[in-house]
């Protein structure tokens, strides 16, 4: 299967997906090795794809120069749901079907971040699509290109990209997933911080909505004095800190 990302830039589904365990830190989701912004440096610096610049964040995804495959991805998480009805459950999905990526060509291009976020029930799944379009003609392939991240196909264009139990990959950015599964309460947590930064609530929080200022307060407030998982609790923190510290006396203070 051949696909093309970004502005006519194409790749070919190869049989080996990256063994690399995700990292989602509530904004991204992070296929990669490195431990901190130096090793990332040197990584970009040794790659090429698609790739963040100043004031354009563009989902990442980086090939090795030699055998042009994937080695390596950044996914922008969308915080726009733009109907409650793509909001609280996922497109139908393709079963998954695992596969790497190899560059047609050694160039770099520009991959568009997604825009619309779907949620399936107690968020067991994340779906984020281009946009409100890929809604209207069925899917054609998900390419597993990581344990529990897929690509999505629609006409041979990736769309889109699913997160499959974004709650026991959640942790601080640089930091691997505890593995040890997540507490009922995490779980239960990622739900309302997911609820806080998506629509309609967050237009509330924005309207200083007393309710809403009072979600938000209680969502920062159990997460600060969570006793146990303590790394996603530190991941959905950052989530939400944006919303904190621009509505101070509606949330609690976040420091320790």
């Amino acid at each position: 299967m051949n696909l093309t990302l970004g502005d006519d830039w194409r790749a070919t589904v190869t049989a080996d997906p990256l063994p690399l365990t995700p990292r989602f830190t509530g904004d991204t989701v992070d296929i990669a090795q490195d431990a901190n912004v130096e090793e990332r440096e040197r990584f970009l610096a040794a790659t090429f794809g698609s790739q963040d610049w100043l004031w354009d964040t563009p989902d990442i995804l980086r090939f090795d120069p030699d055998s042009r495959k994937l080695v390596g991805a950044v996914f922008q998480l969308p915080y726009m749901s733009a109907y409650a009805e793509t909001a609280d459950h996922v497109p139908v999905l393709p079963a998954v079907r695992p596969g790497g990526l190899r560059a047609d060509e050694v160039r770099d291009f520009r991959h568009e971040m997604c825009a619309v976020l779907c949620r399936a029930p107690e968020d067991a799944e994340l779906a984020c699509l281009r946009d409100l379009d890929v809604l209207n003609a069925p899917l054609d392939a998900r390419i597993g290109i990581a344990p529990d991240v897929a690509l999505l196909v629609q006409h041979g264009t990736v769309v889109g990209w699913t997160l499959t139990d974004p709650a026991r990959h959640l942790t601080t950015p640089f930091t691997e997933p505890s593995p040890t599964p997540p507490s009922p309460t995490t779980r239960r947590l990622l739900t309302e911080c997911l609820n806080l930064v998506t629509q309609p609530l967050f237009d509330a929080v924005q309207d200083d909505d007393p309710a809403a200022l009072s979600r938000l307060r209680s969502a920062a407030q159990a997460l600060r004095t969570q006793p146990d998982d303590r790394p996603r609790a530190d991941a959905l923190l950052s989530l939400i800190a944006n919303l904190v510290e621009d509505h101070p006396d509606g949330a609690t203070d976040l420091t320790p």
